[in-house]
């Protein structure tokens, strides 16, 4: 490999994390519509492509396809029975009694089947488990690659983490408001794992499906069963 390549390799893989964080920014700072960010994955997949990263390098290989559907569809069922156990303990509970999902059927029907999966799930699997996975794994090793987009993928979500005390029933008992560095560094850490999950998820299965399922089942299932959680609230 000739010098050049060597160093264009990790110059390309800065670049995007360097749009990823202005997409971040930029996202936070501005709230666009839920739908802007389906397009910025888009964008984000278009600059792989154009740069010669194959469907299958990008984790949308046809041929992986049936492989990541099983393992998405694996997470979502692991993901709903550990929920269905944790609304029913009354201790775990707050843990799901988020006031930005305390809302009408159809709301929360429309958060977990269009927002979340098309407003969150979409961009950060492509952004995290396919292009930047892809970029870099043209110049590291699969665990290099797995940490790396997983402890970014954790500080990608630092700007939200500081409201997360402020809605959160569970977390502003146990650390007070939003803001607080224990809510960041919280934030930040499990982020970081559930990016660990995701990638090993992407990783064995060869498909972003399995990551975005688990993604999804995450994120739209804790609405769910919020929403379960905050109607078993007594005087309610």
């Amino acid at each position: 490999m000739s010098a050049a390549r060597r160093t264009r390799g990790p110059a390309v893989s800065s670049a995007v994390l360097l749009a990823l964080a202005v997409v971040n920014v930029t996202d936070h700072l501005l709230h666009p519509p839920w739908w802007v960010r389906t397009l910025e994955g888009a964008g984000l997949l278009a600059w792989a492509r154009i740069d010669g990263l194959s469907w299958s390098r990008l984790g949308l290989g046809r041929e992986r396809l049936a492989s990541g559907c099983r393992w998405g569809l694996g997470a979502v069922g692991v993901v709903a029975g550990v929920y269905i156990v944790g609304v029913l303990l009354p201790p775990a509970r707050p843990a799901f009694q988020d006031v930005r999902y305390d809302l009408p059927l159809d709301d929360a029907l429309r958060t977990t089947f269009v927002l979340i999966p098309f407003g969150t799930v979409v961009l950060e699997e492509l952004a995290f488990r396919s292009v930047l996975w892809a970029f870099l794994s043209r110049h590291l090793r699969e665990w290099p690659v797995l940490l790396t987009t997983s402890v970014v993928f954790g500080f990608w979500h630092v700007i939200p983490a500081r409201r997360t005390g402020e809605s959160n029933r569970a977390v502003s008992d146990a650390v007070g408001g939003g803001g607080s560095a224990a809510v960041v560094v919280g934030t930040v850490a499990l982020t970081t794992i559930g990016g660990l999950v995701f990638g090993e998820l992407r990783r064995r299965s060869g498909s972003v499906l399995a990551s975005a399922g688990a993604h999804w089942a995450t994120n739209a299932l804790g609405v769910l069963f919020g929403l379960v959680a905050w109607r078993l609230e007594p005087g309610r």
